[in-house]
């Protein structure tokens, strides 16, 4: 596995880059086996060193995680214990989506926008969106379950994916108290035929 170690505004000495590629490839091989990269990214904020450690675990699986502290080797090593964590938690699941894992999982060609900050936006309610950023995504089909446990790998606030058990699209989202949110339109729809056809 290839472990790249960026340093944003700062220089990461050769003995913290040797530290980070040995622990990271220690913890994915416990629970990958094989791993296609990982990438440590080192930034300061204030008189903080904030560590972002993502590892693209195989096609379709990326795992994120980030940690702050005023040393950067205990910014990483929080990191690296949050990054184990999560693998920890799913690692049964892991293994037996990798064992019984289509080539080619199904997924539906997408185009992910970024688009500019309020205060750089234009400010007229009648203007489009800035878009500072375009590129192609694709949006997975999972199951409910397999897209909670990419949201917790992937450390996003939201995700977007094709509902197996019916095809629609479905979201799943970290709520403000932690939990997580779902929205299934077809649920809702469905709910609303059988509450008709009770009805008449």
């Amino acid at each position: 596995m290839q472990v790249t170690v960026t340093g944003k505004q700062i220089d990461v000495g050769d003995s913290l880059r040797r530290h980070i590629e040995v622990t990271t490839t220690a913890i994915v091989d416990k629970y990958f086996g094989k791993a296609i990269e990982a990438h440590a990214v080192f930034s300061r904020a204030r008189h903080l060193f904030l560590a972002a450690i993502s590892v693209h675990a195989r096609r379709g699986l990326t795992v994120q995680c980030h940690a702050e502290s005023a040393d950067p080797y205990a910014a990483f090593d929080e990191a690296a214990a949050r990054l184990e964590k999560q693998l920890r938690r799913y690692k049964r699941r892991l293994r037996n989506h990798h064992k019984g894992a289509r080539e080619g999982e199904e997924a539906s060609p997408a185009t992910d926008y970024v688009l500019a900050a309020e205060e750089e936006a234009p400010a007229s309610p009648d203007a489009k969106p800035l878009v500072i950023a375009e590129m192609r995504t694709t949006i997975p089909q999972i199951s409910v379950s397999e897209a909670v446990m990419r949201l917790d790998l992937s450390d996003l606030p939201a995700l977007l994916f094709r509902n197996s058990a019916h095809g629609n699209l479905n979201l799943v989202y970290r709520r403000r108290d932690g939990n997580v949110g779902w929205i299934d339109p077809d649920l809702a729809d469905h709910n609303r035929r059988a509450a008709a056809r009770k009805g008449a």
